[in-house]
């Protein structure tokens, strides 16, 4: 008997390939009305409200979801039991027969993810995008795949024992979900476990954490110290993307704002490289590229000011980055930000504001925490979502509006992608 932890995503998706492949199994789910439960229609009838010890009751393995912390009751009941708790990851690379490309970090991972998969299919691959970004990885399953690129996130590494992963990259590691682990280290050490699953192992040389690892091959914003690494140089009053000592495209022809970005599409390209695919079929998918819902995504221009949705900036480090992203192409910036503050430190973002940031628009339970940090002059309340874009409007004559909230969502909406919408929605209601 095989045991769910979850019903959410993760969990309906295990429970699919289970019953696909008629194992017996039991989902359980801590909460009483979880919000997928409407989605579930299989034949074991889901286990609702508090874990109890009789969920393990001849189970002789344990598929957790990667939103259960090791602090709940099951987990370590399941330890002191001696059962096996593991991801969908896991079990995902006991059934798949193609190359497994996988991507973490703090920042940046999906753009990579859904960057690269662009690569594959422009080079004429059949690609399945997935893991922590979009379809779970077991709904990608498919004979017919070529390769597989898997975000990953550290919670998914955290329950991943086995997964044979043909390359690995670690993008960026900052302060994240320190109200998760114990320490930025664990956090640190969870990111980089990444690489004990790797055949090849891609790294971000301007990136501390990963820096003197060893690697088959490197990138970095400096000029490239090896024939087979990618970075950039600045000449001409222009940055450009080298592989080694080529020109591969000048940086404005990338269609994603900020330095990050390019950081971004020279992670892309690193692993291309590994996988064989010609550099002339990666470039074309780099300019086609326009990035993705909620990540420093354009949304409109309302009366010659420009709205960005950066929704998914749900830490310090991503807001800091859109910021300085939008910095050098507009003198008047207005920023929303709130929501549920991290566990992190907000002084550097709070000294960009002060500098870089005309005003700021706070929504959220922790505005008025957000707001100690942020001059006085520069600081607007509002209730809502819509309310905040009203007043952001009328805070300049041109310029851009930015929706990088450096907090979490769940105060006021379900996850940072409804926050998005609704952004992009209350800017639509402009006139």
């Amino acid at each position: 008997m095989k045991l769910i932890l979850g019903l959410g995503n993760t969990g309906l998706s295990v429970a699919r390939f289970l019953s696909h492949m008629g194992i017996d199994y039991r989902i359980a789910d801590s909460r009483t009305e979880p919000p997928l439960l409407e989605r579930y229609s299989f034949n074991s009838r889901p286990i609702l409200g508090d874990w109890s010890k009789d969920l393990l009751e001849d189970v002789d393995e344990v598929y957790i979801s990667p939103g259960i912390a090791k602090t709940e009751s099951i987990y370590a009941w399941s330890l002191e039991l001696g059962i096996p708790v593991v991801s969908d990851i896991e079990l995902f690379s006991r059934q798949v027969k193609s190359p497994v490309i996988g991507i973490t970090g703090s920042n940046g991972k999906s753009t990579v993810t859904k960057l690269l998969g662009e690569m594959i299919e422009n080079s004429g691959f059949k690609v399945a995008v997935g893991g922590n970004l979009g379809r779970p990885a077991l709904d990608l399953l498919d004979d017919d795949v070529d390769f597989y690129v898997l975000e990953l996130s550290s919670y998914q590494l955290d329950y991943t024992n086995t997964i044979n992963l043909f390359v690995g990259v670690v993008l960026n590691i900052s302060p994240d979900h320190l109200d998760r682990y114990d320490n930025f280290e664990a956090y640190i050490s969870s990111k980089l476990s990444i690489y004990k699953h790797c055949q090849h192992t891609i790294v971000n040389k301007d990136e501390f954490h990963t820096k003197d690892i060893l690697a088959n091959n490197y990138f970095s914003m400096n000029i490239p110290q090896d024939p087979k690494n990618f970075g950039t140089v600045v000449c001409h009053e222009g940055r450009y993307l080298l592989h080694g000592e080529d020109s591969l495209i000048n940086a404005n022809e990338i269609n994603i704002p900020g330095e990050h970005n390019i950081a971004n599409v020279l992670a892309a390209l690193s692993v291309g490289e590994i996988l064989g695919l010609p550099i002339k079929s990666m470039i074309s998918a780099v300019t086609k590229f326009t990035g993705l819902e909620h990540r420093l995504e354009i949304v409109n221009t309302v009366n010659n000011i420009d709205y960005y949705n950066d929704s998914k900036a749900t830490n310090v480090v991503s807001a800091i980055t859109a910021i300085r992203a939008l910095v050098g192409g507009y003198q008047d910036i207005v920023l929303i930000a709130g929501g549920i503050a991290k566990k992190e430190d907000y002084s550097e973002l709070f000294n960009l504001i002060n500098d870089k940031v005309g005003h700021v628009v706070l929504i959220g339970v922790s505005a008025e925490y957000i707001s100690g940090g942020i001059k006085s002059d520069k600081i607007n309340f509002a209730n809502s979502m819509n309310e905040a874009v009203e007043i952001a409007s009328g805070l300049i004559e041109s310029g851009v509006v930015l929706l990088s909230p450096a907090c979490a969502s769940f105060d006021m909406f379900d996850n940072f992608e409804q926050r998005g919408r609704v952004f992009k929605k209350s800017v639509e209601m402009l006139r």
